[in-house]
């Protein structure tokens, strides 16, 4: 499902006012850094930002126990402050950093990862670099390509079902949620919540749902 097509404004009629930006150097308390500079600030659209801080909190609380907190997350925010493209994550093992989520290594937390975000944000893609871009918006089911091909992976990569594509992924989908105890559709609302969510964890080896 693509984007509406924007309409020109009127001569005479006003712009909607632009929501002005907020530096912030963390999310969730996770210090960000950026590629081959460090740590770093960056301009970001309240409302975005808020929702980055949730999802960050999502993915840690979903990681098995022995995973610090996220200390350090590392990215690039679009200069309107409204999407992000996401390197890696950072946790604390003993006295090193580990990357928990890297864009160079696709294995089943890269999948898990994708899978957090999903939960949170309607528009997610994974780029050709394996780094995940994010842009700003309420969760939802919209059956964009990027969803669809995320639901193939995942259940492919993440439960096993080898067999799912382009044509059936809702089917095995939804039999992904019934062996994570759902019977839910996979393109409604709760559907979405629970796939993205169990997805996460069989992702990260919180739970094995056999």
């Amino acid at each position: 499902m693509g984007p509406a097509a924007a309409e020109a404004a009127p001569p005479g009629a006003s712009s909607a006012p632009t929501q002005p930006l907020v530096p912030y150097d963390r999310i969730a308390g996770a210090r960000l850094l950026a590629t081959r500079v460090g740590p770093t600030s960056a301009r970001f659209q309240a409302d975005f930002h808020e929702r980055l801080a949730a999802w960050l909190a999502f993915w840690s609380a979903n990681s098995p126990p022995s995973w610090s907190t996220p200390v350090e997350v590392v990215a690039e925010v679009a200069p309107a402050g409204d999407a992000l493209t996401l390197h890696s994550v950072r946790v604390r093992r003993g006295e090193d950093l580990a990357d928990r989520f890297t864009a160079a290594r696709l294995d089943a937390a890269h999948r898990a990862t994708e899978a957090s975000l999903h939960h949170h944000f309607p528009s997610v893609r994974r780029l050709p670099d394996g780094t995940l871009r994010v842009r700003d918006g309420s969760a939802a089911f919209t059956g964009s390509p990027d969803q669809l091909a995320f639901v193939a992976g995942a259940c492919r990569e993440l439960w096993g079902l080898t067999a799912a594509g382009a044509a059936d992924w809702r089917d095995h989908a939804n039999a992904a949620l019934g062996r994570a105890g759902h019977r839910l559709d996979v393109a409604s609302r709760s559907g979405w919540a629970a796939f993205t969510r169990t997805s996460l964890r069989l992702g990260l080896r919180t739970e094995t749902y056999q």
